[in-house]
């Protein structure tokens, strides 16, 4: 019988949503019970969060002076330590998980597997390949512990209220690497949702030409309540920071709506966005691949529709 335990992200205030996604995941392997581990400093408000998500067990609560500012090769022999008595180890598939499981998986000898989209049973999945072209299914070892990302896009979040898991402070003796530490993290603006969990986000690409002209895309996206994205092309012309970037290397998202502006398309963009529930695109390329993705398409200069649109929200 199954017995999972996930790892709940979360930047030291807040647990991220998307434990909801793992453990709508972890559900369908019809475990004997779905655990939650929390790493913090002083993490009782963090660990009661998690206990809050529906269909959880347990919490374990590690705390330890190490585990502030989440970094994976402070954690990843903790995790290693509390896995005895699971069967499967998993956690989201994005910065803070991709960066996590692979290492629990090396220090315990096993794979690990990546953006589980489906669970066929215990130790077969579904998982995409050649930046979401292709959906394979992978059928893992059942004789050792399976460790994996859970692609978070794929899954409805567990509701995050009404749930009573008992919360357990666990005592780890884990040996932690001295030569890596946490100094300090530095983020965008926090004033607008995030961007992996938002309904809404407004993302912008190349087209916009420079940093000064993405402020088209901060506003709109302020008038819509929207979160902020960005192509690869436009965070490597250095118009946005890396963690706004949508993509096969950014982040995979799931919107209700999902506006893209300036942006031409590319498969590797396309894999991020594929999960969302409207598309609008503007692109002044009428032969831009990211119409055929788009459920509304507007060939425009982005220059004059954008300050256009804000304008008609604004007075809607």
């Amino acid at each position: 019988m199954a017995r999972v335990l996930l790892v709940a992200e979360h930047d030291g205030h807040k647990v991220n949503p998307n434990l909801g996604s793992c453990i709508a995941c972890a559900r369908e392997f019809e475990p004997e019970g779905i655990d939650a581990a929390v790493f913090a400093t002083a993490g009782e408000s963090l660990a009661d969060q998690a206990a809050a998500f529906a269909n959880l067990d347990r919490v374990l609560l590690v705390e330890n002076p190490a585990n502030e500012g989440a970094v994976a090769a402070v954690i990843a022999p903790q995790v290693v330590e509390l896995a005895a008595g699971y069967t499967h180890l998993l956690g989201p598939s994005g910065t803070f998980g991709r960066d996590l499981m692979p290492r629990v998986a090396a220090l315990l000898g096993v794979g690990q597997l990546s953006d589980i989209m489906a669970v066929e049973g215990p130790y077969q999945f579904r998982r995409p390949i050649y930046a979401g072209n292709a959906i394979v299914t992978v059928l893992a070892p059942s004789d050792s512990i399976l460790v994996g990302t859970v692609r978070t896009a794929s899954y409805p979040t567990s509701p995050s209220a009404g749930g009573h898991a008992s919360v357990e402070h666990a005592r780890l003796n884990a040996t932690l690497p001295q030569h890596t530490r946490y100094v300090e993290r530095s983020a965008g603006s926090e004033d607008r949702p995030d961007l992996q969990t938002a309904t809404r986000v407004v993302a912008g690409g190349r087209g916009l030409g420079s940093e000064a002209h993405f402020e088209l895309i901060n506003a709109l996206a302020d008038t819509l309540g929207a979160a902020v994205g960005a192509s690869r092309a436009a965070v490597d012309a250095g118009f946005v920071a890396n963690e706004l970037q949508v993509g096969q290397t950014g982040k995979i998202i799931a919107p209700e709506l999902y506006v893209a502006v300036g942006i031409s398309g590319a498969i590797q963009h396309l894999t991020g966005i594929k999960d969302a529930g409207t598309i609008v695109a503007i692109n002044r390329d009428a032969d831009a691949p990211i119409f055929e993705s788009a459920d509304i398409g507007m060939v425009a200069d982005l220059f004059e529709v954008v300050p256009e649109l804000i304008e008609l929200l604004k007075s809607a």
